[in-house]
């Protein structure tokens, strides 16, 4: 190993399409839905529903959704996730290399594995931006990292990779000190900034269904200690905050209460100023500025009729963490504390 090789660190995110179009949507889709670890039936009986149905007519739907969250500089996941990149590149300094790899599009974890290598960083850090870990995610990210390392496109065949860099695999974060301040002055200072303060609080965490919870993933244990710790950081009463799920895909149970049912039971509590936040996304996306800040908005509007208290403009949906500074200092800290013994 070259004394001036730098460490390697892998910021990994799920992934987004190219663009707003059901042509850029369909591969996308394609990749993250073919992951078992993400839907674990049987591909007998998966894949011919997904290509015959999900696939013809998603992408479309996907497409309009994503064409009303498009900024000028492109998905607002990658613009964001670049940012923490270089946020956390400029606070790590020469010593590290940061590079940014998605599990199902470009970025590609595996040619953020190559450039990493090119470097000639032969100690990698994989950092999955997922405080909570659920199989559907912090595994899958894993799983695409390894592989990568590996030289591997798959689980199995051969491999044409000689050298191997060393890896280690970040953990969740869920009840950090530091990621639990770095949420704490954001929300702080988001409240801060309105007229008249929120009176209730809703943390809204990615969905997963109740059927892989109850067969071992730990992801609900670890959403609902982020809240408490978050409500107690932030000094909320019990009826003050409540903690929601969002994002249902398919027929089967899923974790709960659902976003909207929280809501919904602030706005019958004579609530009258709301702020959601979705402490378990690293950066906005589809997930949070449309599926909160548009849908869940339309749909309580709509449907607390002539008994709504809260106006559009008293429903306040705080921007995830993206690049803001307390943030970024815990992740370099994060990083540092985890690559501990390969500096020297």
């Amino acid at each position: 190993m070259k004394k001036s090789s730098p460490i390697g660190v892998l910021l990994a995110q799920i992934g987004t399409p190219s663009a707003p179009t059901a042509k850029a949507v369909r591969p996308y889709l394609r990749r993250f839905l073919s992951d078992r670890r993400v839907i674990d039936y049987s591909p007998l009986l998966w894949q011919p529903l997904l290509h015959g149905i999900i696939l013809t007519v998603r992408p479309r739907k996907s497409a309009n959704l994503y064409q009303q969250i498009w900024t000028e500089q492109g998905s607002p996941l990658l613009v964001h996730s670049l940012h923490q990149q270089e946020g956390l590149q400029q606070r790590l300094g020469d010593g590290y290399k940061v590079e940014l790899g998605f599990a199902y599009s470009k970025p590609d974890i595996r040619d953020a594995m190559s450039r990493l290598e090119a470097a000639g960083a032969e100690r990698i850090l994989v950092l999955p931006l997922f405080p909570q870990y659920s199989s559907t995610t912090t595994a899958a990210v894993y799983d695409a990292a390894c592989f990568a390392a590996l030289g591997k496109s798959r689980r199995y065949g051969s491999s044409a990779k000689r050298f191997v860099p060393a890896l280690r695999l970040a953990g969740a974060f869920f009840d950090h000190p530091g990621y639990i301040r770095a949420m704490q002055k954001h929300l702080a200072e988001q409240a801060g900034s309105l007229a008249r303060p929120p009176e209730r609080f809703v943390l809204s965490f990615h969905g997963i269904p109740q059927r892989y919870a109850d067969t071992g993933d730990p992801y609900p244990g670890q959403c609902q200690e982020t809240a408490q710790r978050l409500a107690e950081a932030m000094g909320w009463a019990p009826e003050q905050w409540a903690i929601a799920y969002q994002s249902r895909f398919g027929p089967e149970p899923w974790l709960g209460p659902t976003t909207e049912e929280v809501l919904r039971s602030f706005t019958q509590r004579d609530a009258e100023r709301t702020m959601v936040f979705a402490p378990g996304f690293a950066a906005d996306c589809l997930e949070t500025i449309y599926e909160l800040g548009v849908e869940a908005r339309h749909n309580l509007m709509s449907k607390a009729g002539d008994n709504l208290n809260t106006s559009p403009a008293e429903f306040q949906l705080a921007p995830c963490l993206n690049a803001h500074p307390a943030w970024l200092d815990f992740l370099a800290d994060f990083a540092r504390d985890s690559t501990a013994g390969w500096e020297k």
